[in-house]
């Protein structure tokens, strides 16, 4: 596997391009032929680089008819095609594209990436390399408190400029305490990598290399763009739907419209909304769902007592 370091230069991008060139049939896109190696920042050291992929817009349309070639059918009858796709949820078309992403990640975000298992990953070894002094400090815009009603989430209470100032120096100092404990096993002690290593925080910075098909690609952009998300895997995941944008135009928008931002409707509110479309007035009381049921009904289609 050919390794593309982060800090390649811009001649040294546009070499290795000129290196792999090659004449092809295959569909190729131009958009993502031109951004192919150039890492796209994200955080404060991490980073997004397009290794490779498979597929194009024509590729879904080509294996949803079964047919040979590109350019069978018109661009509005082959964006048609896929809004159908999407919206009846036919996924198969959509596994027959697959890209290949080099990701540099604070480890806490790399677990939570791993939760979804349908991609194909090789992280970077701690085991066997020393990994580098680069840690994950948050901006202070980021910093609040945690919320006392949900566990998974901060409050909307932010912390007054010196109790940030506080807990970005705790940040900073653990970080650069544990690295100079790290290298100390390491170097003077002549530590195993593998026992050195598991002084280190979760915020220090990782790499992978991470494969996935557009389905299943679909699914994680989905749930980790989502507001609800973690701001900072929320950072990928933007950065990711940029990519899919420049790589599948007519995918992205049928994605956006029917997937990312639609909303499942249980029958029963479903039903509830067809009665208040018809006039009747309907109180959480008379609704027949529970406390919660009616706030995320009420809150999804923005009901007004």
């Amino acid at each position: 596997m050919r390794d593309f370091p982060a800090e390649l230069s811009e001649t040294e991008i546009n070499k290795i391009r000129d290196e792999f060139r090659t004449n092809t049939v295959r569909m190729t896109s131009k958009e993502m032929e031109e951004i192919l190696y150039k890492p796209f920042s994200v955080l404060d050291h991490g980073f997004v680089r397009v290794i490779d992929y498979m597929g194009t817009d024509a590729s879904i349309v080509q294996a949803a008819r079964v047919s040979y070639g590109a350019g069978t059918k018109k661009i509005n009858e082959d964006r048609g095609l896929i809004n159908y796709l999407m919206r009846h949820q036919h996924t198969t078309p959509f596994e027959m594209c697959e890209i290949k992403l080099h990701l540099k990640m604070p480890i806490f975000v790399a677990r939570q990436w791993v939760r979804h298992r349908t991609a194909s990953l090789n992280e970077y070894s701690a085991r066997y390399s020393v990994l580098g002094n680069e840690f994950y400090i948050p901006e202070i815009s980021q910093l609040a408190k945690q919320s006392e009603t949900n566990k998974q989430g901060k409050s909307s209470e932010e912390f007054n400029e010196d109790y940030a100032d506080k807990v970005l120096r705790i940040l900073e100092q653990s970080g650069r305490n544990a690295y100079e404990k790290y290298f100390h096993m390491i170097n003077d002690l002549s530590l195993t990598r593998e026992l050195a290593r598991t002084i280190l925080p979760l915020s220090i910075y990782t790499e992978m290399y991470w494969k996935i098909d557009l389905h299943n690609l679909m699914h994680f952009l989905k749930l980790r763009s989502d507001p609800h998300a973690q701001y900072e895997i929320r950072c990928y995941a933007e950065v990711i739907l940029g990519i899919m944008k420049k790589w599948l135009p007519f995918t992205y928008d049928a994605f956006i419209n029917y997937k990312k931002d639609s909303v499942s409707v249980p029958k029963k509110c479903a039903d509830l909304l067809k009665r208040m479309l018809n006039g009747e007035k309907i109180t959480e009381k008379e609704s027949g769902l529970s406390k919660g049921e009616w706030s995320e009904f009420t809150s999804t289609f923005d009901i007004r007592d």
